[in-house]
């Protein structure tokens, strides 16, 4: 019976590297943040809320004290908890993440290297067994090793199986057996085969036939660390798999914890998350003083009232627009890349929508027969416009693909229904009108980016119990469905982000917000203590 109850560390797997899947913001991620986020009204970030301590040790970033010199082991240290905390949030929120077994390429410099001293060592160990009589020094040397890679697969209580491995894999008595040259090697190569095989998850079966089918010693010595290599990954995922529900449980705690030790560590920890809120603030009182300015009679003179909801709202929205060769504030570097890869999809979908209200404006009446011209729109555009956010990509370019990919589609429907064709000068104007859409100045993208921005705006205003979408503006309807998925990933993030980071914003908003407040409390606790 196979024994899949294992509990293998982690840390325990050497000498591999662990990338992300590619697909980074699946459905079940998307279910996962929104199931776990928290609404975030006014009332929370009121100024009253601001009048009190928001973490347990809050570090002041907006403070004008000298920086702190830290040494070489706070540095390491600050490393550890930025690594276990981007690693726990990952495995948490990304149901994909997985460790993959990757090798050096065959022909790079690192790859040759390690060939050649890997056969080296096996020449030499079938040289020593080839000997009369042989020489078991390195192989009693491989089995101790095995024998220490198979008692890590088992649980603390596999006592049964533990003393039969130490008892078969005793190197003591395999050293005595060599000195009488009494030692059975096919043997314990049999027995490690088949306990591999009682400890390996399914996907390893066909290895271990393989295994079992092959007989030159050195071969199967050597064919046994690669599947041992292979099983020391599948613990690995398996045991990430059995953490990621305590993970999430626990990821809100877990993280603040982790982000205030290393707050602690470096206290500059929060500069870049204070001046994107800074920023946020600015946007937003140029806002009302524009609003101020436009409406007759309004008091110019008294002081604005912001929302730190709306602000906190704004600076999340400006993530979707984010030059991401700058660095991202220090409490989203977590999400980094599924905010990069929201942004990239968005510019996708925002192309699309100008493309198609360019084409109902210009051809609308040639057009409105065609059978599912929308998603014939988004099945010719999307492939195009893969890789749009790169330096390299020629937009331009994909824009007259689309262009000539429209007249062909809507021609072909003219043609079928007995109609007129387009006339040269009316593809002309439209594949002109299309290609505008690459210009800054476009009004037809800059509506179209309005809309974005304010059904993202009112999704981030919506209750986060609340599971119904907002109204979808004008305009927006041919990428209905596809933006209404990326904006529930979206405001699962930013929820599930506030969640855990509240405390801290809150911190700032009130330094801020409400300077003399903040003095006021600095000086009571200086008097205090």
């Amino acid at each position: 019976m196979r024994r899949y109850g294992l509990v293998y560390c982690v840390n325990k797997v050497k000498g591999f590297r662990m990338p992300l899947s590619d697909d980074q913001n699946s459905d079940s991620d998307s279910s996962r943040l929104s199931e776990s986020t928290v609404s975030s009204s006014d009332t929370e970030y009121s100024s009253q809320s601001f009048n009190s301590d928001s973490s347990s040790k809050p570090s002041s970033p907006a403070s004008a004290s000298p920086p702190k010199v830290i040494t070489f082991d706070e540095l390491m240290a600050a490393t550890r908890n930025l690594s276990n905390w981007t690693l726990a949030h990952e495995i948490a929120v990304n149901a994909n993440f997985c460790i993959k077994h990757e090798d050096y390429p065959q022909n790079s410099f690192a790859g040759t290297v390690k060939q050649i001293v890997h056969k080296a060592f096996w020449d030499h160990l079938e040289s020593e067994l080839n000997e009369d009589p042989p020489e078991y020094k390195h192989a009693i040397k491989l089995f101790e090793e095995i024998k220490e890679i198979l008692l890590s697969f088992l649980t603390p209580g596999a006592n049964r199986i533990h003393n039969q491995i130490c008892e078969v894999l005793d190197t003591d008595l395999i050293r005595q057996q060599a000195e009488h040259n009494a030692v059975d090697i096919p043997g314990l190569a049999n027995y490690v085969i088949n306990t591999m095989g009682k400890l390996c998850a399914p996907i390893r079966d066909n290895d271990i036939k393989q295994l079992k089918a092959t007989d030159n010693i050195v071969e199967l010595l050597r064919q046994i660390f690669r599947v041992l290599d292979l099983m020391k990954v599948d613990m690995a995922n398996y045991t990430i798999k059995s953490l990621r529900p305590y993970l999430w449980h626990n990821l809100v705690d877990y993280e603040r914890t982790k982000f205030q030790e290393i707050l602690e560590e470096t206290p500059s920890a929060l500069n870049l998350t204070t001046e994107w809120i800074k920023e946020s603030i600015e946007d937003e009182l140029s806002s009302i003083s524009d609003e101020s300015s436009s409406r007759p009679g309004a008091d110019s003179s008294s002081k604005p009232i912001i929302s730190p909801t709306r602000v906190l709202n704004n600076g999340y929205l400006k993530l979707l627009q984010w030059d991401y060769c700058k660095t991202i504030p220090e409490t989203l570097i977590t999400d980094e890349v599924r905010l990069q890869e929201l942004r990239e999809k968005l510019n996708q979908l925002k192309v699309i929508a100008c493309v198609s209200l360019i084409t109902n404006n210009m051809v609308g009446a040639a057009i409105v027969d065609v059978p599912d011209f929308t998603d014939q729109l988004k099945r010719i555009s999307l492939p195009l416009l893969e890789g749009m956010n790169k330096k390299s990509f020629d937009l331009k370019e994909a824009l007259n693909a689309i262009g000539v990919q429209i007249c062909s589609i809507v021609n072909k429907s003219l043609s079928e229904r007995g109609l007129p064709t387009l006339s040269e000068e009316m593809q002309s104007n439209l594949m002109g009108q299309i290609a505008h859409v690459v210009e800054k100045n476009s009004p037809v993208c800059s509506l179209i980016d309005k809309r974005i921005q304010l059904f993202m705006r009112s999704l981030l205003a919506l209750p986060s119990f609340q599971k119904c979408m907002p109204t979808m503006p004008g305009g927006l309807s041919v990428i209905q469905t596809e933006i209404e998925f990326l904006g529930s990933q979206y405001a699962s993030i930013v929820n599930f982000n506030k969640k855990v980071y509240g405390p801290f914003y809150a911190n700032i908003l009130r330094k801020l917000l409400f300077p003399e407040a903040a003095v006021e409390k600095t000086e009571a606790e200086t008097s205090s203590n």
